[in-house]
């Protein structure tokens, strides 16, 4: 589950820096009838503002009225919300960086004495991670361990493990 609002990667104008981070914070602008809404980020290093797309030249009429309330009270939750659209992050040409911006829960370490444990994983955000780091952490193996095991056949999973997913998904670890 995430802790924090990922950092945004994109390149800074004014120090070249490539990391920006989102504090929540949003700015509406109406001409006329239409509305320009902007997500803004600080850059890392020099904190400089960009501005991220949200809504460009759209339709008051058009734009929800508690979607409007939540971006002029600079709602947090919209602005993750909206780093996590797919269509966001193409329209504005960044990507996000999640390390150190989530956390795993594992529900205890009760259940890792079985000789077969099944384990079904379920993201709260679409926070890509890949599965042999998470097994790693859930079950307290190091990384090489655990693609030793999955090379051996006790680590088995429907997903690639070497790859990142994003999605839940279901493993079977064999002691």
């Amino acid at each position: 589950m995430p802790t924090c609002l990922p950092s945004v990667l994109r390149r800074c104008h004014a120090c070249a820096s490539g990391r920006f981070r989102a504090d929540g914070k949003f700015r509406v602008n109406a001409h006329h009838k239409l509305l320009d809404a902007w997500l803004l980020v600080l850059c890392a290093g020099c904190g400089a503002t960009a501005k991220l797309t949200v809504m460009e030249r759209v339709r008051v009429r058009s734009v929800r009225p508690e979607l409007l309330d939540r971006m002029h009270a600079n709602d947090p939750g919209l602005a993750a919300d909206l780093l996590q659209d797919p269509v966001l992050l193409r329209r504005n040409r960044v990507a996000l960086d999640w390390s150190g911006a989530w956390r795993l829960d594992t529900g205890g370490s009760d259940h890792l004495d079985r000789e077969v444990v099944d384990v079904a994983v379920r993201f709260a955000a679409r926070i890509p991670v890949r599965p042999v780091r998470l097994i790693a952490d859930g079950c307290g193996l190091s990384r090489a361990e655990v693609e030793r095991l999955a090379e051996e056949g006790k680590v088995v999973s429907a997903v690639r493990l070497g790859g990142k997913v994003s999605d839940g998904f279901t493993f079977t670890l064999k002691r």
